[in-house]
């Protein structure tokens, strides 16, 4: 039987009101547990630890720089993530004009890739005395390339040389400490552990401080001489890893 039209307005305004009464009783029980999680369609939201990832600071290219390219070079090999960085110094001298590192840099670049037949420069990035972020080894700025500047610990890790020689009593500078803090944020995983903390990495030579096939404990943020026996970064600069650590921690809001 066919309702009269008001009759009919009357029926389905009921009903609105009576599923937006289970509707709302509905959400009102959610708010007691976590199921509210559901409501979110899958493929949706900020990533694992994407509140952890800081802006990306600016970047010199290799190409500003005028790298060469070695043709035989093979391509970039990759890691999952970033579970590590690892400082480096250049052993170069400190008393430079900062208008002259890309000379410094090709220089570092032809005693990696030709003198140890490397193919490449073997640090990710190199950082100079006045704050400048250059970019090392190629492959991408903002993949997990895997480099050559820590034997036994390359995978997994981001190599970044401080551009100058630091030994105890070194002053290290304080934009290039801002920089390297600002590229390590940035490049860690920020899914992965507090920068303060320790990672598992197996090393992969015999050559390291630990046999091939160990896992062993490494700083987040740590020196060369953490995985490799070695005085790199310097004592001067190898002091300041805990206070630079402590600067990441800070620009992931950990």
């Amino acid at each position: 039987m066919r309702l009269p039209r008001t009759r009919r307005a009357r029926v389905t305004a009921s009903l609105t009101v009576l599923a937006v009464l289970v509707t709302g009783s509905v959400v009102i029980g959610r708010t007691a547990g976590p199921t509210h999680t559901t409501a979110r369609p899958a493929g949706t939201g900020a990533p694992r630890g994407a509140h952890h990832r800081p802006p990306r600071p600016a970047i010199v290219p290799r190409t500003a720089w005028h790298a060469e390219s070695v043709s035989t070079a093979p391509a970039a090999r990759y890691a999952p993530a970033v579970r590590a960085a690892v400082i480096h110094h250049t052993s170069t001298p400190n008393d430079y004009d900062c208008v002259s590192v890309p000379g410094t840099l090709r220089g570092l670049y032809a005693g990696h890739a030709h003198g140890r037949h490397w193919d490449d420069i073997g640090y990710n990035f190199l950082v100079d005395a006045c704050g400048t972020i250059y970019e090392g080894r190629a492959g991408g700025v903002d993949r997990a390339v895997i480099g050559a500047h820590t034997k036994g610990f390359n995978e997994g890790t981001v190599g970044i040389a401080a551009i100058g020689t630091f030994p105890e009593g070194t002053p290290v500078p304080e934009p290039m400490l801002d920089a390297i803090a600002r590229l390590v944020a940035w490049k860690l995983d920020p899914a992965g552990p507090d920068p303060r903390g320790t990672v598992r990495l197996v090393s992969t030579s015999d050559e390291s401080r630990f046999p091939e096939g160990t896992k062993a404990a490494l700083p987040v943020v740590g020196g060369h001489t953490d995985g490799y026996p070695t005085g790199c970064p310097g004592a001067a600069l190898y002091a300041r890893l805990p206070d630079l650590s402590a600067r990441v921690a800070r620009l992931q809001r950990r």
